[in-house]
């Protein structure tokens, strides 16, 4: 079985900084991809940042310049590091991984149950 964990969300003030964990645990032979969504104004989640198992990463527009995403593939772990942050920046944010099991082989989706980022004005 294969199950994320997120912490590190908070309150914090405008122009404040939050560091969010994700640890990915479980039956895993590899992980492809981890990264952060949020939930955003509808229904369907926005990507914010994602990073492979060599390092290349990618971020959405709204926080280029101001979120850091990194890993530690030892310990299947993704972080964000969000500096300047912003009102608007508030969401649940979600973990999202790209696992492929023991069990299938087969990349699959995962999901962490989401950590709620505050940011006041």
């Amino acid at each position: 079985q294969v199950q994320l964990v997120e912490s590190g969300g908070g309150l914090v003030q405008a122009g404040g900084s939050l560091r969010l964990s994700c640890a990915a645990s479980g039956e895993i032979w590899n992980v492809n991809q981890m990264g952060w969504y949020r939930q955003g104004l509808g229904n369907q989640r926005e990507s914010v940042a994602s990073i492979t198992s060599g390092g290349i990463t990618n971020y959405a527009d709204s926080v280029k310049g101001r979120f850091t995403i990194s890993r530690d593939n030892a310990e299947n772990t993704v972080y964000l590091q969000m500096d300047s942050l912003k009102p608007e920046d508030t969401d649940v944010y979600f973990c999202h991984a790209i696992i492929s099991s023991t069990i299938t082989y087969v990349p699959s989706d995962y999901w962490g149950q989401g950590t709620q980022v505050t940011v006041s004005s």
